[in-house]
């Protein structure tokens, strides 16, 4: 019998919708972060200072300096599910945003390429931190009924900070100085010493599982309202520590061996979503034909139609579903950059204006479909006990083709010139043919049943039954959420499906998009 805790005192002038709301735009400020960093090389890279500065550096220089922070965000990426769950989310957040914000600094104060190379690097392991931890944290505070539109909504904040970052390129472009391109990297340090500083102030989402109940109640209360006797938290509270005490009980397994023998399906779909979203992305030098100051006003109003792009799918997402989406937004995709290597293969005075506008339909075809949703599929389908590694290792091949995407593109941009853009769309065909399974609708708890058809696991599901039964084990599959489990007081804990956090102080129930 589970024992609720008088819940420790709360000062919290905030509770409920408006807690979780100023919550989530706080958190987002991570999301915000690594996007402002992915999008300001676009613009400094082609500013005349910025050239002379490093000694005009060919195109080799150029893309290592701007990939290199993928190769620290894919170590940091690989290790954050760990991480949080050993420090804690908001220790994980706080150290992100420090190790970032050192990066950028060193970014700042660069005295030559490699100096460059070393603050790219370290803020990598800042981004991967944050790509990670960031999306975790937003997913335990947050009702599973929107875990569609939520994961859509955090991708916008990503695209905001891309589109942040360009027009500060774009207005210290004026300036006839290093600072044309020192600024724009110190803006960066500024968002990341207030995500550090804001980090400590926020709760954390972590507490039950390391035996803090009272501090996991008294959040939980303050989540539902700040009522104590709230009967939705205190039923919630029974259930996330009586999973807790069972998982300890039955000691499951969650190595990363045990997650490829048994969900080698769902681990490979949930590493493509990522890897088809880098290989059909054109982001960093989609310029084609624009150059200096031109170029970069046009990344910037390409920007805010890409940010406008990603609005739609907070509202279609739980609609329509995912596939849908997914393959609409493939088939734009592919028309549009097969059109753009064309015009520029004909070359003529009308190609960078066609050129800009096929790439606008482009970005906003990728904003509505394949940017946003391969951060939401890893985490839907994968199962509860192994959700942690299975999106770190997701994330960790979405900045591992991040790098590859990054560092090639200058060089075969200059070799293959317009057969690039055909190339992208080629991928963007391969995506199409190959098949994500629905989850619109499904709870995560009921998700095996989407994975039915595959063998190995209804296998292992009809083995674990049998073990059950022969041990007499009244209690929840391995392979279940914490909303299928029953309730202390016997009732189905699916009544809180519509209300409920899931899984917010359960350290090892979520890693990743809601």
């Amino acid at each position: 019998m589970v024992n609720v805790p008088a819940p420790a005192h709360s000062s919290r002038k905030l509770v409920g919708q408006p807690l979780l709301i100023s919550i989530s735009i706080f958190a987002s400020l991570g999301v915000f972060l690594f996007g402002y960093d992915q999008g300001v090389m676009s613009g400094i890279i082609t500013g005349p200072h910025f050239r002379k500065y490093f000694g005009n550096p060919d195109a080799v220089s150029i893309g290592t300096m701007v990939a290199v922070l993928e190769v620290g965000a894919f170590i940091t990426s690989a290790a954050a599910g760990r991480v949080g769950d050993i420090v804690g989310r908001k220790g994980t957040l706080f150290i992100g945003a420090i190790v970032f914000t050192v990066g950028g600094a060193i970014q700042t104060l660069t005295t030559g390429f490699w100096t460059m190379i070393v603050g790219r690097v370290i803020s990598g392991f800042g981004v991967g931190l944050l790509s990670t931890i960031v999306p975790i944290y937003q997913s335990e505070i947050s009702p599973p009924n929107h875990r569609g539109s939520l994961a859509c909504m955090e991708f916008t904040m990503n695209i905001a900070g891309y589109s942040s970052s360009v027009w500060m390129d774009y207005f210290c472009s004026f300036l006839d100085s290093d600072l044309s391109w020192r600024i724009p990297l110190f803006i960066q340090c500024i968002i990341g010493a207030i995500l550090a500083a804001g980090a400590l102030l926020i709760p954390e989402s972590w507490c039950i599982d390391t035996d803090k109940d009272a501090e996991g109640f008294r959040i939980l209360v303050d989540l539902h309202g700040g009522n104590p006797e709230d009967h939705a938290a205190i039923a919630e509270f029974k259930e996330i520590k009586d999973r807790v005490m069972e998982e300890r009980a039955s000691g499951v397994a969650r190595s990363y061996y045990e997650m490829w023998k048994k969900y080698k399906r769902r681990v490979l779909l949930a590493m493509s979503s990522q890897a088809f979203a880098q290989l059909v992305l054109i982001s960093y030098y989609a310029q084609a034909g624009w150059i200096g100051r031109d170029a970069i006003l046009m990344t910037g109003i390409n920007s805010i139609i890409y940010i406008l792009s990603t609005i739609p799918p907070w509202y279609l997402v739980d609609r329509w579903g995912r596939r849908p989406i997914l393959l609409s937004g493939a088939v734009i995709m592919a028309i549009s950059l097969t059109a753009t290597g064309w015009w520029m293969y004909i070359d003529v005075p009308r190609t960078p204006n066609a050129v800009v506008i096929c790439v606008i339909i482009y970005n906003a075809a990728f904003g509505y479909s394949w940017g946003p949703l391969p951060w939401l599929y890893p985490p839907e389908i994968m199962p509860l006990t192994i959700r942690a590694k299975g999106v770190s290792l997701s994330t960790s091949t979405n900045w591992a083709f991040n790098f590859l995407v990054g560092e090639v593109t200058p060089e075969l941009q200059e070799v293959i010139t317009w057969r690039l853009y055909p190339m992208h769309g080629f991928f963007c065909v391969c995506s199409f043919i190959l098949v994500y399974p629905e989850t619109k609708g499904v709870p995560l708890e009921e998700m095996d049943l989407v994975f039915d058809s595959v063998p190995d696991e209804r296998e292992e599901r009809e083995e674990n039954a049998e073990d059950d039964e022969d041990n007499e084990v009244d209690g929840v599959d391995e392979n279940t959420s914490l909303l299928s489990a029953t309730t202390p007081n016997g009732g189905s804990s699916k009544r809180h499906r519509k209300k409920g956090w899931f899984g917010i102080f359960k350290r090892r129930s979520t890693s990743g998009e809601p």
